[in-house]
Order: structure tokens, then C-alpha cells, then sequence
């Protein structure tokens, strides 16, 4: 069974795993994406739980991928209920 994420986590192992799959460092992102290397830092190593939509739309941007094509992804299909 896959383990279960909650968003701010499946939001950082994704954008992890897209730039593993197009073999870029985050630093490159930073780059494409006009998102600062500090702001994509902070959600890869956990820091930030609480991207933004218009973040990960510059993020897909940079990644020339649609957000529809960021969410397609197993890891968000099993989302940890996140109201207790």
C-alpha cells in the first residue's frame, strides 16, 4: 500500500521526483521558474507545508509541465484527511 502524504508533503516529493525525471537541481528550477532558490528550499526540506497555487503554477512553468500534469501523480491520490 502507498503511504499516505499530506498535501505539503506530496507537494515537496513531487517536485523532487520532477526534477530527478528531467535532471535539474533546484537551483536550475529556481532559474526557469523565477521562483527563489530559498522559497522552493524551504518546501523541499519541509518548511513550507503550504505552497501556494500560483507558486506551483510558476514551479510547472519552469518544469514545462501543466499543474494538471503536477497533480496527476499516485502521490495525490492517497491525501491524508486533513481536517481531524
Amino acid at each position: 500500500m502507498m503511504r499516505q502524504f499530506h498535501v505539503g508533503e506530496a507537494v515537496k516529493e513531487r517536485i523532487l521526483e520532477l526534477c530527478a525525471e528531467q535532471n535539474i537541481t533546484i537551483n536550475k528550477l529556481a532559474t526557469r521558474s523565477g521562483v527563489t532558490q530559498s522559497t522552493i528550499q524551504n518546501i523541499v526540506s519541509g518548511r513550507n507545508n503550504s505552497t501556494t497555487i500560483s507558486t506551483i503554477k510558476k514551479l510547472c512553468d519552469g518544469l514545462d509541465i501543466s499543474i494538471a500534469a503536477f497533480f496527476s501523480s499516485e502521490i495525490f491520490e492517497n491525501l491524508e484527511q486533513e481536517i481531524q
